[in-house]
């Protein structure tokens, strides 16, 4: 990335931010789509009953620690293999 001009690294930034927001809205309509179709059948109402409710809550709290541990995995792994590299 050094040799990359100013305009080249604003573009690239634009690029990773713009990538970031598209996996960002991935993972939240994933979210949505499971939690709903998980917690919602009654039909016959405008909004949630209190199973539903409880159950849309439940689930994304769920969805979110998990998604949290992920990152977390993932920043862990990441950084033992920079240090093994480094080691070479």
């Amino acid at each position: 990335m050094d040799g990359l001009s100013q305009s080249e690294m604003r573009e690239l930034e634009q690029r990773m931010q713009k990538r970031q927001v598209k996996e960002f809205m991935n993972v939240f309509g994933n979210l949505v789509d499971h939690c709903f179709m998980s917690c919602v059948d009654d039909f016959t109402t405008k909004t949630l009953n209190s199973r539903e409710g409880g159950c849309v809550s439940r689930c994304v709290q769920k969805q979110m620690a998990l998604t949290q541990r992920l990152s977390e995995r993932f920043q862990e792994q990441n950084q033992a293999m920079m240090g093994a590299a480094q080691q070479r």
